[in-house]
């Protein structure tokens, strides 16, 4: 093992204003300020403190700027689902919550599951991350302004509101020119773009938002594939009774780019169709059979990364 990972686990508990930092086997919770100096203090506590791995909590975006400080680094990071610690730290009987007790809980569950590292994202991969990101937000409130305008009465409200209409729409038509020039200009992403958008029912907008979000893809194994999107089903039996499967966890961001695919996907892609009818038939739920193609969408696109070629090469697979 490489002598960087022998040293103690640290939980960080991230917040707006400050990061709460504990320590395998210290006492005491440190607390840096989450601004320039206190990135600054921490990078350099940490680098001589030579952690085996530095666990975080996903929050929401909070997190980014300090795991790209980290990896920028060359420390060891791992974001983790806040639901899997929260999990671990009712099974311990510890219900208790401030920023300093999770911060320890944090490094606790570091310590007790050993989490994977993430891998750290080239600057490309960051800057799409960035631009896709701030899509969404602009989707949203686009779709905001558009129910608004639909039950707004006044002539100056909707006024108001179609000016905001209009102020979206340009920010999204210039996010996916900036989107497809970035794609465009980096060698990896116009090339797995490329075989991405030759699915039916794969668009640009939704294979850069896989490049974006899901960096894993093509690299995995099936069971992989659908357990980090969280599309593979959970089984809920006990004793004689057999509960409703249900998927969940996972990366929802990606669930919902693959949800709108397979959509189009059931009306024209025949292998995506033909597996939505035939489930169909089997008297399962119209909602269970686009999960189930959505799952199939999604191994498909990673065999399609994995083996370097485009749908029609991978029809049969």
């Amino acid at each position: 093992m490489e002598a960087e990972l022998q040293g103690p686990c640290v939980g960080i508990d991230v917040s707006k204003a400050h990061w709460d930092v504990a320590v395998e086997g210290g006492r005491g919770v440190r607390r840096f300020s989450a601004d320039a100096t206190g990135v600054a203090e921490l990078l350099s506590w940490l680098e001589k403190l030579g952690p085996k791995l530095v666990c975080l909590e996903a929050t929401g975006g909070y997190e980014r700027s300090l795991k790209s400080a980290l990896h920028r680094r060359g420390l060891p990071v791992s974001v983790v689902n806040p639901r899997q610690v929260r999990d671990f730290a009712r099974a311990r009987g510890e219900l208790a919550k401030t920023d300093a007790l999770d911060a320890a809980m944090i490094c606790r569950f570091a310590v007790a599951f050993q989490p994977e590292r993430d891998d750290p994202p080239t600057p490309a991969q960051e800057r799409l991350r960035a631009l896709r990101a701030r899509r969404q937000q602009v989707v949203h409130s686009l779709t905001q302004e558009k129910n608004r305008l639909a039950i707004a009465p006044d002539a100056e409200a909707r006024q108001s509101i179609e000016e905001a209409i209009g102020f979206y729409d340009r920010q999204l038509r210039e996010l996916d020119r900036r989107i497809a020039e970035l794609t465009s200009a980096d060698p990896g992403f116009r090339q797995r773009l490329a075989l991405l958008v030759t699915v039916p029912g794969v668009g640009a907008v939704t294979a850069a938002g896989l490049l974006a979000e899901l960096p894993e893809l093509g690299t995995m194994n099936r069971g992989e594939a659908a357990k980090l999107v969280g599309l593979a089903p959970i089984n809920r039996d006990s004793g004689s009774l057999r509960g409703k499967r249900m998927i969940g966890g996972g990366r929802a961001q990606v669930r919902c780019s693959l949800y709108m695919a397979t959509l189009v996907a059931i009306r024209y892609n025949e292998t995506i169709r033909r597996h939505y009818q035939q489930l169909v038939d089997r008297s399962k739920s119209k909602m269970a059979a686009i999960v189930a193609c959505m799952r199939k969408l999604l191994l498909i696109l990673n065999a399609i990364l994995k083996n370097n070629s485009p749908w029609k090469e991978n029809l049969t697979t």
